[in-house]
């Protein structure tokens, strides 16, 4: 079975419509003091976790937009309020 996204514009869809923009990291470190190593570790490196992370997405072929969703990287599938699941 293929992921199912739900775009906040356009609502649930077939993930094939969507390009995968890697794990949210948090805030973009502007302004920061990194040398090149710190740099590359924040770009680069990501955390690869078994289970529920949040991701960034983009809607390829529908509405364009860029947002966020919490999927379970074991089953690969979209979970909703994840901190309710605990």
């Amino acid at each position: 079975m293929a992921l199912m996204i739900t775009c906040p514009v356009c609502g649930r869809r077939n993930g094939y419509e969507f390009r995968y923009g890697g794990e949210d990291k948090g805030a973009y470190p502007w302004g920061q003091d990194m040398d090149p190593r710190q740099w590359a570790e924040y770009v680069h490196m990501n955390s690869c976790t078994a289970g529920v992370q949040k991701e960034w997405w983009y809607h390829r072929d529908g509405c364009g937009s860029w947002f966020t969703i919490f999927r379970d990287t074991v089953a690969n599938v979209e979970v909703e309020n994840p901190e309710e699941r605990t």
